[in-house]
């Protein structure tokens, strides 16, 4: 009897879930407006929106690879399928630029299209919400002011039932939750930006937060570390934990640039984030870092040494199949005396972040994808090794880094076999 009235009561909880959320899934649909010469946005707004744009990394989420900027089509790949990006451009057929600001505004604080359907949360409007009026209406008078491109993004291929939109109203109910934070009057200015940025435009958490079986952020858990596109997100508030603890201006450096003194070089996801905010404001960027170098926590030596011991690698035959391959593929440039570390200034490995984390996702990757080609940085470049080395080299020479730069032995689980499954994935569209 009593796990039926149980029955009974999760039943009605549900019925009544779901009728609150279908009665929030309708949102009207908001006029189309047509922009008119005298309406033409102000460039000191402009200006001011393209640097915003520059924080959120608008551009890259919104070009497919190859296509025009903005007009959408990029590939997200997310634990529920596949989505595409929107054309965000003036075009006021397959754009918006048939959006007032006011349809603009809605979209970015509740996810709601012009037309009043439901938008997806991998387009963050979850941290969109704690954006100002006058930051709304900058980065909309940006948007107006681009080039408008016809462009219609593929069809979004997600799983059964998600591919209802209705039912993100339930997942707005749970997840969607719009407060301020109070003012900190005891912290600095630059601090204070540097939470708004954090957690507004620049949306660091919804990639370096642990999401949960909904697709939401780990209440609790912020910037914790995530995932995204077969990489990991490390944690953002264990900076102090790196072999080398980051400093504030290292760090303002690699969001800048991409490479960091005694760090590394961003790549995979982060790379194009690193290119975005080159052309943000230095002292926004500069509020970033400030608010990021707070959160850090207290790093103990353990911490900072590893837990594991470091390898024999005459003992060991992959470790030493790793050594010559390393020789013959890594070290003319990783190598302690490689003329590449003199010009481009290239940190040791035994900083990497992907050398010394816990799990070798990111070394894996980075060994499979290398790093796109970036013009005159050379010192930011790696040839991408997929097609030229098995699982099992792959493997060997990852074990072999780890063990010789990090003071941790080789991964425990790291062999061909993971290798493979790694390689299986798709993070690049």
């Amino acid at each position: 009897m009593k796990k039926k009235t149980i029955a009974i009561g999760v039943v009605l909880i549900a019925a009544l879930f779901c009728t609150a959320a279908l009665s929030l899934a309708g949102h009207p649909a908001l006029a189309p407006e047509t922009p008119s010469a005298a309406s033409a946005p102000d460039p000191q707004s402009v200006e001011q929106g393209a640097r915003l744009a520059a924080v959120g990394d608008c551009m890259v989420c919104h070009t497919a690879k190859g296509g025009k900027p903005f007009a959408g089509g990029l590939r997200i790949n997310t634990p529920f399928g596949k989505i595409f990006s929107t054309n965000v451009t003036p075009d006021p057929e397959t754009g918006i630029g048939s959006w007032s600001l006011e349809a603009f505004t809605r979209a970015m604080r509740k996810g709601v299209s012009r037309d009043g359907h439901l938008l997806y949360p991998a387009f963050p409007y979850t941290h969109f919400q704690h954006m100002s009026d006058a930051d709304i209406g900058f980065l909309y008078a940006y948007l107006m002011s681009r080039d408008p491109v016809q462009a219609v993004a593929p069809a979004n291929r997600l799983i059964f039932p998600l591919n209802f939109r209705p039912l993100m109203a339930g997942w707005n109910m749970l997840f969607l939750r719009p407060q301020d934070k109070p003012v900190d009057t005891a912290q600095s200015i630059d601090w204070q930006r540097g939470r708004y940025l954090v957690d507004g435009p620049a949306h660091c958490a919804a990639c370096h937060t642990p999401m949960n079986v909904l697709g939401a952020e780990k209440r609790g858990q912020a910037f914790a570390g995530g995932s995204i596109d077969g990489w990991d997100a490390p944690p953002l508030n264990k900076l102090s934990h790196a072999p080398t603890p980051w400093t504030q201006q290292q760090l303002v450096q690699y969001l800048r640039t991409g490479m960091a003194d005694q760090h590394g070089a961003a790549a995979g996801p982060m790379l194009p984030v690193t290119h975005s905010l080159a052309d943000a404001s230095e002292a926004d960027v500069n509020a970033i870092a400030t608010y990021l170098m707070s959160l850090q926590e207290p790093a103990s030596a353990a911490a900072n040494t590893g837990a594991g011991a470091p390898a024999n690698i005459a003992d060991n035959p992959e470790l030493q199949s790793g050594a010559t391959l390393f020789s013959a593929s890594c070290a003319s440039c990783h190598g302690a005396t490689a003329p590449m570390s003199a010009i481009g200034g290239r940190p040791s490995l035994a900083q990497s972040t992907a050398v010394n984390a816990d799990n070798p996702r990111n070394a894996i990757r980075t060994i499979l994808d290398g790093i796109d080609w970036q013009g005159s940085r050379t010192a930011h470049y790696m040839p991408a090794f997929s097609d030229m080395l098995t699982d099992a080299q792959i493997a060997d020479i990852a074990n072999y880094m780890r063990a010789s730069y990090s003071k941790r032995g080789p991964w425990p689980a790291l062999d061909a076999g993971a290798v493979a499954n790694i390689r299986k994935e798709s993070p690049t569209p």
